[in-house]
């Protein structure tokens, strides 16, 4: 009987396996589409949906996004277009954690609100799209919020979680659990045409450089998205740098915005870049800018 090695490479042109090839191998081998994905990439082969990245990414690196789980915590403004990157990426696990479902108001910005999805649960809608860009990657909805009961058990197994909460109680609780299991955070917000990211390490002091106290206990009408708005291009930009931040925590490359906060005016053209003082002790990740 023919190997799944021997059917792949007879299948493959230019080191590129179009996805009929791993349909066929996923039926024929009785395999997943992910694990038929795999196989490909740890031939040095390529699925055809990857071309456009084979200048920018080594098979092994795309071989290691696939076997990297991101958690995703909020599904809104942020989350969408976080969720959109990391499944076109090639993401091969990511987890959407959000209880909220899709009201009128998040027509403005929320990348999977549409008219006919109000009322749906923005973590569904989130998984079922990211299917829909890429069958094997495999993606679960968590209908829930994150707690301090539950915060552990939802960043179990991920290699990072991605902060697209809303408020500062609950991103300061989101890096707490991230600290305790060992996982890097990638903090985003926004507000009107300005947002800012920064990636926490374990151990780092993070967001408690950003936010008081006071701010930490502002109520919701007083923040600063309530006053300045949140519009759809500051969503889209700040979930793309976020998106870019977990790429670059996940493959080990590039300048990574620790001990950073980076700042980004989109009305006025201005990017800038605050840099804190780090823990005694030093930097120890070779990625950190």
């Amino acid at each position: 009987m023919e190997s799944i090695e021997d059917f792949l490479a007879s299948r493959s042109e230019g080191g590129l396996v179009p996805l009929a090839v791993q349909l066929e191998a996923k039926n024929r081998f009785q395999l997943t589409l992910r694990e038929a994905e795999e196989f490909i990439l740890s031939m040095n082969l390529l699925p055809v949906r990857y071309a456009r990245n084979r200048k920018t990414f080594s098979t092994g690196q795309q071989l290691a996004l696939l076997n990297s789980r991101v958690a995703v915590i909020g599904c809104g403004g942020l989350g969408g277009y976080i969720v959109e990157e990391l499944a076109r990426l090639g993401v091969g696990s990511i987890l959407v954690v959000d209880p909220d479902v899709f009201d009128e108001q998040n027509l403005n910005r929320q990348l999977y609100a549409l008219p006919e999805s109000l009322g749906l649960s923005k973590s569904v809608a989130a998984v079922r799209r990211a299917r829909e860009i890429n069958p094997a990657v495999d993606a679960i909805a968590m209908i829930a919020s994150f707690t301090e009961d539950n915060g552990e058990d939802l960043l179990m197994d991920a290699h990072v979680a991605a902060d697209a909460l809303d408020n500062v109680p609950d991103r300061l609780m989101l890096q707490e659990a991230a600290r305790r299991l060992g996982v890097p955070m990638i903090h985003g917000a926004l507000a009107g045409f300005e947002g800012r990211i920064m990636t926490v390490y374990p151990g780092d002091p993070g967001l408690k450089q950003l936010y008081n106290i006071a701010e930490k206990d502002r109520a919701d009408q007083t923040r600063p998205e309530a006053l300045l708005g949140v519009p759809a291009v500051t969503a889209a930009v700040i979930g793309t740098f976020q998106a870019m931040e977990v790429l670059k925590v996940l493959l080990h490359r590039g300048k990574i915005f620790r001990h950073i906060m980076a700042h980004i005016d989109l009305e006025n053209g201005r990017f800038e870049k605050l840099r804190f003082d780090e823990p005694s002790g030093g930097n120890d990740d070779p990625c950190s800018g």
